[in-house]
Order: structure tokens, then sequence, then C-alpha cells
């Protein structure tokens, strides 16, 4: 069935309603709870199947996008479970700190649980303090309704420690599912903090081999680090497509795959990445582009887009300016660099995951954090980036004490950034597209006129 079917059948709700009506009074009308969730189920999918159309309308998705698009239709609009053999089972997580490998060589399937609803967003404002970022107020608020089998099914979830939001919601969720809470170094350059982080893959091990009644082995583990490399493999190739001036292909549809990777199986979304790339080959063998020359080229950082919250993506092309890099915890950051096993024992395994998701790992919850900077001067000089969307959701300070020391950096290279502060609702949409609208506006005149100043100089030497 199209993405873009307007008639789509609403999603079974046999699944979902907890709290069956008393078999002996079947003709009376619903209880107020399944009435709650009702509601909530009719406008959460309703919300993002508007979303997953806008992405499918965008104009210029490879016929490779199809599958990824699905996934997010699948997960968020018919409020299935992800695609798995029946016995497998399902370990949620929350950041990109949090070694997939490991889930997958005890036979399990992770499902990163971040999540971008406006609708448990609404519902988890009434059950963490005002102030606590839309992320942890939608993960709870899907906790609350027990209406999605990503979340439901989940036979532990594991929490690395990155902000004090994280430690609370940490704790909430223990007390409806079993939950790990992974203790995260504030710093990456010194050996006893390392060390401390190798201690707590190890510590996590047992917790995983506990629900799944699987042991981790030697074999399981390196197969897993393989199936991963494979994927990073993919996305280097991906990643050289997205520098392509003119572009290949929209960033919001590249950020919608990387969404997708949260609930595919490894080996499946690698191997439609890896149609993706080949059809981006052809595109670019074609000449078949997506933006114009001077169309200007623009990057997001800053808090996660997380699907269907893909209103600034969405805003930056519909407003005239095209998606060329993202460095975000959604986006390139979650397969960034491959997993180098120097020693092949299992410890070495074990230290070599360790290195791979704390090392090159740009998120602003170390203390140090100079290496993001010069992650991302580096992700402008590679895709020829123009200008620079810092995207902060509402009460999320690590990356809001960020956004100063960016801006200060990117203006000596005389690249402009925007601080764009928003949360899980559609209120504030026209007020950003405004906003954006004029960025790109000054990123054209900027263009344009640095165009004639060169034109000029060339008539003087001439």
């Amino acid at each position: 069935m199209s993405l873009i079917d307007n008639k789509r059948n609403k999603p079974e709700m046999n699944h979902v309603i907890k709290n069956q009506r008393n078999a002996n009074n079947s003709s009376s009308p619903t209880t107020m709870a399944e009435r709650q969730r009702q509601r909530f189920v009719d406008k959460a999918t309703k919300v993002s199947a508007k979303y997953l159309r806008r992405l499918a309308e965008l104009p210029g998705a490879p016929d490779a996008m199809e599958p990824f698009f699905k996934v997010l239709q699948d997960i968020y609009v018919d409020l299935k479970n992800v695609a798995k053999p029946a016995d497998t089972k399902i370990v949620g997580t929350y950041c990109v700190m949090v070694p997939n490998e490991l889930i997958y060589a005890v036979g399990a399937q992770p499902v990163k649980l971040c999540s971008g609803s406006y609708t448990a967003f609404a519902i988890g404002d009434d059950l963490v303090p005002r102030d606590a970022c839309p992320l942890i107020k939608a993960v709870m608020g899907f906790q609350a309704m027990e209406v999605m089998p990503i979340y439901d099914d989940c036979a532990l979830m594991v929490v690395p420690i990155t902000c004090d939001c994280k430690k609370k919601m940490a704790g909430m969720l223990k007390q409806r599912v079993p939950t790990y809470a992974l203790h995260v170094p504030t710093a990456k350059s010194e050996d006893r903090d390392m060390e401390q982080y190798v201690q707590e893959l190890y510590q996590l091990i047992p917790e995983l081999e506990a629900v799944t009644g699987q042991t981790i082995s030697y074999q399981s583990l390196a197969e897993s680090i393989d199936a991963m490399g494979f994927a990073q493999y993919q996305m280097s190739k991906f990643n050289e497509f997205k520098k392509h001036v003119p572009a290949l292909i929209k960033g919001t549809h590249a950020m919608a795959l990387m969404n997708a990777f949260s609930y595919l199986p490894v080996a499946q979304w690698s191997q439609q990445l890896h149609r993706l790339n080949q059809e981006l080959a052809r595109r670019k063998k074609d000449k078949h582009y997506v933006s114009k020359d001077k169309q200007p080229r623009i990057m997001i950082t800053g808090s996660p887009v997380i699907f269907p919250n893909i209103k600034i993506p969405l805003l930056i092309e519909e407003t005239g300016g095209i998606l060329v890099g993202d460095e975000t915890c959604m986006g390139e950051r979650s397969l960034y660099d491959p997993t180098v096993v120097v020693d092949q024992s299992f410890d070495g395994l074990m230290r070599s995951l360790a290195n791979r998701y704390t090392r090159p790992c740009t998120c602003p919850t170390f203390v140090d954090n100079s290496q993001r900077i010069y992650r991302i001067k580096q992700m402008i000089a590679d895709h020829q980036v123009q200008g620079v969307v810092y995207h902060v959701l509402r009460g999320c300070l690590v990356y809001d004490f960020e956004y100063q020391t960016l801006e200060d950096e990117l203006g000596k290279l005389g690249i402009p950034v925007i601080r764009v502060e928003s949360d899980y609702n559609e209120e504030d949409i026209e007020q950003l597209r405004i906003r954006i609208e004029a960025f790109i506006e000054l990123i054209k005149l900027k263009d344009l006129e640095t165009r004639i100043s060169k034109l000029k100089k060339s008539e003087i030497a001439g």
C-alpha cells in the first residue's frame, strides 16, 4: 500500500488495549482508560502518517528509500513490532553509546527507543518535571500508555547515564521493566575512565544473558562486530555520495534512513543501504541531482532529530536549502567509526568496543568536547557546508552549553550559525519557517556577494 494513501486502514487495537472489557458486560461502553488509549493511538498515528507522507512527497526520494519509509510506517503508523524471529528477545537502548554488538552477540535484537512523538510527549508532560527534555517526556508517555509493541515487548532496557534526565528516567523505567543503567565516563582520554567503561560492558553481559538464556561467546561477538562493520562500511560509502555537489539525495531522506536503523536488523538495513548506494552511483553517473548548483548547503547539529519530529529538516529543504550534513546522535554519529580490533582475545574485542563507543563519540556529555568542534569543522569542509542549523530541544542543557563555543569557532571560518530551540509540538512551525527561510536567504546573499567580489578581483587582475 502506498505511503501517501490517505485511506489507510486504522491499526488493529486488539494488541494495544491491555484492559479488556469484562466478559459478562461486553455490551457496556468502553472504559475511560480504553477511550483514552484509543484517542492516543488515533492522534499519534495520524501525526506520524502526516510526516511520513511529507517525507515521501519530498521531491527526489530514491526508489531504494521505500523499505526505510515502510519500517517507520510499521512502527509508528501501524504500531507493529520489529521484524524478528518469534523467539528473539528485544533489548531497548537509549543512546549510541550502547554497543549493539553485545546485544546481537547474545541473540537479541537491539531497538533504539528514543522517541520524537508529539502525542507521547504531551502524555509524558504530566509524568515528569516541566523542564525535562521532550525526548524523556515522549519515552515516558509511551511507557504509560502501553500501546507500542517495541516498548511493551522489551525484555531489558539499557540506559546510558549521559545526563540527569536519563539518570532519573532509568529509575522510572526500572519500576516497569528490567533496566540496566550503563554508566558512561565523563572523560575519554584517561585510562582509568576507559577501564571503568570496559568493566561496565562486562557487567552488562550477564544482564543480557539472563533475559535471553544465551551466552556470549568469542565467535558470536566477533560475528556481530563483523556485521556492524559491514553497516559502517556501507555508511561510509553513503557519506561519500552525500558530499557530492550538486546533491544526489535530500538530507531529510538521509535522516529517515538513519532513524530506520533503530528498528531494522543490522544485516537487513545494511543490504538495503547497499542497494541505495548502488542507486546513488547510477544517479551520479547519469547526473541526476536533487539540488541546484547554487542551492545553500546546510548542516544540522545539536540535539537529536527523531521521527516523527522531523519538522526542522523538512523546513530546511522546503524553504530552499539542501541538507547535506547531519552531526547528531540519530545520524552519522551512530555509525561514524568502525570497531578496530588489535588484540584478538575476547578481552581485546571488549576493549575495542569500549574504545569505539567512546573515543570517536562527539556527544557533549564528555567534559572535554574539543573533538566535536574538530569533527564539525571537518564535516563543513568535506560537505562544502555554507550554514549550520544548531538544533536545541528545550531542556537539553548539555547541547545548549555547546552553542556559544561552536558559534565562536565557526565565526572564525565565516560560517553562519542559527540556534533553533524547539520541542515536540507543531505550534512553533510557522515561526521556525520564518527564521529558517531568513537564514537561507542570508546565505544566498552572502554567496552572491562572494561571487561578485571574486568577479571584480578577476576583472582587475585581467
